[in-house]
């Protein structure tokens, strides 16, 4: 079990947060998403998974949502 959070630009409402989680849910391996929503600051998205993810993987699915991943804390 592995739980990466990543820290995200550009989120501001319950729209955001459901189209990342949904974007995130769907990676292959991963069991959960909570997010920590920060209306027009960095929000933080954590997630877990069955094993550690490629960063890559996880920068794509949050831009197809339609945001930015900025970093990773862990």
């Amino acid at each position: 079990m592995s739980t990466t959070t990543y820290l995200v630009q550009g989120m501001t409402c319950g729209h955001c947060v459901g189209s990342v989680s949904r974007e995130v849910g769907r990676l292959a391996g991963v069991t959960g998403v909570d997010i920590e929503l920060v209306p027009d600051g960095v929000t933080t998205v954590t997630v877990r998974s069955a094993a550690p993810l490629d960063t890559t993987r996880v920068a794509a699915a949050v831009a197809e949502a339609g945001y930015e991943l900025t970093g990773a804390l862990s």
